[in-house]
C-alpha cells in the first residue's frame, strides 16, 4: 500500500515536471457535479470519470469491477457474480450515495440502496462519480456523493451500425449483447439486448450456521445468476437548439443464494426518462424532465430439507418446497424536474429549479404507509473572477413524511497556474428515513417521528490537468448525526453518530500508448457514540485501499492489468469479527483483429487469493474470461 501511494506521488511529480509536449487534448465535460454541462477543470468537487474506452479495456463482468477501489469507494459482496453488493463512498453507509441512471434516481424504496449487481455493464456508455455532499443540488441520499450512469447512445449523422459481444468463462459464465445505433442529420437512436449467466459458486461458506453469521445456514451448492436486459434511447435536436431525448433500461434477474427463509429472488429493475430542453433567451436555457424507476422483487424458498414457516406464527406450513413464493415488494418512483440555466454575465451562471418525487410500494408485508411525496427547490451560483472561482448552492426539501429540510454548500477554487488548482469546500447533506425505517411493522411496533440523517463535510484539495497527465489529492472530514439504528426492541431510532476523516489521491495519463489510472484512499470511518463501541470502525469499511490500472498498446494488441489491495475491516459494529486485508491482481489482453473486430482475454484474481468482504461469504478465486466483440469504428 505504501509503495502504491509513493508511486502515485512520484507520478504526480513527473506530471508537474513534464506537462510539455502535449498533443491536442479536449477536457471532458461532466454534468453530474453541477447538474449542467461543465468542463471538468471548472468543477470544484472531486470527480472521477470512467469512459466507454476504459470499460472495454478493463473487461469487467459487473459494475463492482469498475467502481471498487476508485477514490473513496469500497464495496462488499455476499458471494459471486449477481450476489447482493454494497457500496461505501467515503466511509458513509450503503444508502448514503445517490445513484442516477440517465438523470433518473434509482434505488430500492424499502432500503434506499441501489442494486449495483443488477446493472448490465454492456449497456453503459460512461460513469461520472462525484465525491462529497451534493444534497444542496439533489436532495436526499447524497451524503457520500453521487454516481451517475449514462447508457449508450447513437450519434447524429451516423449510418445504422450494429454491435455484437459474445463471451464465456469460468463457472459456466456466458454473456452476450447485440445492438444497433445510428442517426439522421438531427437525430440519433440506440437499441440493445443483452444477457448474462453463471452457474456461480457457493455464495455462503459452510460453517455459517454454527458461527451464527453470514447467511446463518449451511447450503453447500452453486448459486446461479441469470440476467436479461434491454435498452432503448433516442433524441432529436432542432436547428434552434431545442432538444428532445428519451431513455429506457430494463434489467431482469434470477438470483440463487443461501438462506433458511428464502434462497431465490426474481428481481426486475426498469428506468425510463424523457427530457425537453430549449432556449428561452440567448442566455437562458430551460429543461423539463420526467422519469420513473420501477423495482419488482419476488422471493422464494426452494429445495430439499427446507421448511416454509408462517410469517405470523412461525409454525411450519410446508416441507421441501419447490419455489414457494415467500414474499414480494413492488415499488415505483415517479419524478419530474424543471431546471433553468442562466448566464448572468461572462463567467457567472445561475442554475435553479424544482424537483418533484412520488414514491409508492406494494408489498406482501403490511407497511403502515405505502406512499410519500417530496418537493425540492434548489439554486446554484457559479462565478469565475480571474484566478478565483466561487460556487454557492442551497436547497429546501419538503417531504410529507418528515417535513422540511434545508441544505447548502460553498466551494472556492484558486488557480495556481500551470494547470494546478487549490480548492476548499463545506457542505451539508441528509438521508431521509427509508420506508423500512419508517413504515415497516417491526414485530407489531411502529417507529415514530424519525428524523433525517444529517451530515457536515469540510474539504480541501489540490488538483492538476497538465497535458496528458491529471492528478488530484483531497482531504476531508465528514460528521454524520442522527444515524438510524435498531434499539433493544429492534425498532429504528435516531441515536448513532459517526466521524469520517479521509485522504484520497488519484493520477491518470494516456501517453505513448500507455494508459495509467492510479488511486489510493486512507480513511478513518469511526463510530462516535458514547459507550463500548466508541471509536470503533464502521462495519465492513477498510481504513486503506488502493488500485492501479495499467495498459499498453502494442500494435494490434493491448496488454495490461489491475492491482487492488485493501487493509483489514470488521464485519460487525462491535469490531469482534475481523476480516483480513488482501491483494489481487488481474491480467488482460485485447487483440484488435481489425478496426471492427477484437478478441479479449482476462484472468481475474491471478493468484487465487481467498478473502471475504462480508463474513462467511465466498468470493471468486482465479477466473478466466474470453470475449469477442464486433464494434465498427464510427
Amino acid at each position: 500500500m505504501k509503495k502504491t501511494l509513493l508511486a502515485m506521488a512520484l507520478l504526480s511529480t513527473i506530471a508537474a515536471a513534464h506537462a510539455a509536449d502535449t498533443p491536442d487534448h479536449l477536457d471532458p465535460v461532466v454534468v453530474t457535479a453541477n447538474r449542467a454541462p461543465t468542463p471538468l477543470d471548472e468543477v470544484l468537487a472531486p470527480v472521477t470519470v470512467i469512459s466507454r474506452d476504459d470499460i472495454e479495456r478493463m473487461q469487467p463482468v459487473n459494475v463492482q469491477d469498475l467502481l471498487n477501489g476508485l477514490p473513496g469507494i469500497s464495496m462488499t459482496s455476499t458471494g459471486g457474480i449477481g450476489q447482493q453488493t454494497s457500496l461505501f463512498m467515503r466511509g458513509t453507509n450503503g444508502n448514503h450515495t445517490l445513484v442516477l441512471i440517465d438523470g433518473v434516481r434509482v434505488g430500492a424504496i424499502g432500503t434506499g440502496a441501489a442494486a449495483y449487481e443488477q446493472l448490465p455493464v454492456e449497456q453503459i456508455d460512461h460513469i461520472e462519480i462525484v465525491r462529497g455532499p451534493r444534497s444542496s443540488l439533489y436532495g436526499s441520499d447524497a451524503i457520500g456523493g453521487v454516481i451517475q450512469i449514462f447508457t449508450r447512445r447513437g450519434q447524429a449523422g451516423e449510418a445504422p451500425t450494429p454491435s455484437i459481444t459474445v463471451g464465456g468463462g469460468s463457472h459456466g459464465y456466458t454473456n452476450g449483447q447485440v445492438g444497433l445505433s445510428g442517426g439522421t442529420q438531427h437525430g440519433w437512436y440506440n437499441a440493445s439486448l443483452g444477457g448474462q449467466y453463471t452457474t456461480g459458486i457457493n455464495a455462503c461458506r459452510v460453517g455459517a450456521a454454527k458461527a451464527g453469521a453470514g447467511c446463518f445456514t449451511d447450503e453447500p451448492d452453486h448459486d446461479a445468476f441469470r440476467n436479461y436486459n434491454g435498452a432503448l434511447s433516442g433524441g432529436y435536436r432542432w436547428d434552434n437548439g431545442t432538444e428532445l431525448t428519451g431513455t429506457w433500461l430494463r434489467s431482469k434477474s434470477n438470483i440463487e443464494y443461501d438462506g433458511d427463509f428464502q434462497n431465490l429472488s426474481r428481481l426486475t429493475q426498469q428506468v425510463a426518462g424523457a427530457k425537453l430542453a430549449f432556449d428561452v433567451l440567448s442566455n437562458w436555457r430551460m429543461s423539463v424532465s420526467l422519469g420513473q424507476n420501477q423495482d419488482r422483487g419476488d422471493s422464494y424458498l426452494n429445495g430439499q430439507g427446507k421448511t416454509v414457516l408462517d410469517p405470523n406464527t412461525f409454525e411450519p406450513i410446508l416441507n421441501n418446497p419447490d419455489k414457494y413464493r415467500t414474499g414480494y415488494l413492488y415499488s415505483k418512483r415517479n419524478q419530474a424536474s424543471w431546471q433553468n440555466d442562466i448566464a448572468l454575465a461572462p463567467g457567472q451562471t445561475l442554475t435553479a429549479g424544482v424537483d418533484f418525487q412520488q414514491e409508492k410500494l406494494n408489498s406482501s408485508t403490511a407497511y403502515t404507509r405505502d406512499s410519500r411525496d417530496n418537493t425540492g427547490v434548489f439554486a446554484l451560483y457559479q462565478g469565475v473572477f480571474g484566478a478565483h472561482e466561487v460556487q454557492l448552492s442551497a436547497r429546501h426539501d419538503h417531504n410529507n413524511q418528515f417535513g422540511n429540510h434545508t441544505t447548502g454548500s460553498a466551494a472556492y477554487g484558486y488557480s495556481l497556474g500551470d494547470g494546478m488548482k487549490l480548492t476548499a469546500s463545506y457542505g451539508t447533506a441528509f438521508h431521509a428515513p427509508t420506508f423500512n425505517d419508517e413504515y415497516y411493522p417491526y414485530f407489531g411496533v411502529q417507529s415514530l417521528s424519525l428524523k433525517p440523517e444529517t451530515s457536515r463535510t469540510g474539504e480541501i484539495g489540490l488538483s492538476a490537468h497538465q497535458g496528458v497527465w491529471n492528478w488530484a489529492v483531497n482531504a476531508y472530514q465528514t460528521t454524520v448525526s442522527d444515524l438510524i439504528t435498531l434499539d433493544d426492541h429492534f425498532v429504528p431510532v435516531n441515536v448513532s453518530k459517526a466521524r469520517i476523516r479521509g485522504l484520497e489521491g488519484q493520477v491518470g495519463a494516456d501517453v505513448n500508448g500507455w494508459h495509467l489510472r492510479g488511486y489510493a484512499t486512507f480513511q478513518q470511518p469511526k463510530n462516535r457514540n458514547a459507550g463500548e463501541q466508541h471509536d470503533n470502525l464502521l462495519a465492513r469499511r477498510p481504513e486503506r485501499f488502493a488500485r492501479v490500472d495499467l495498459d499498453k498498446d502494442l500494435g494490434a494488441f493491448t496488454v495490461g492489468g489491475s492491482f487492488y489491495a485493501a487493509g483489514y475491516r470488521y464485519d460487525d459494529a462491535a469490531n469482534t469479527r475481523r476480516l483480513g486485508g488482501y491483494a489481487t491482481t488481474d491480467l488482460r489482453t485485447t487483440w484488435h483483429v481489425d478496426s471492427d473486430w477484437s478478441v479479449q482475454g482476462r484472468v481475474a484474481n491471478v493468484g487465487g487469493k481467498r478473502y471475504e468482504t462480508a463474513a462467511y461469504f465466498n468470493q471468486l478465486g482465479r477466473t478466466y474470461y474470453l470475449t469477442v466483440r464486433y464494434s465498427p469504428s464510427r
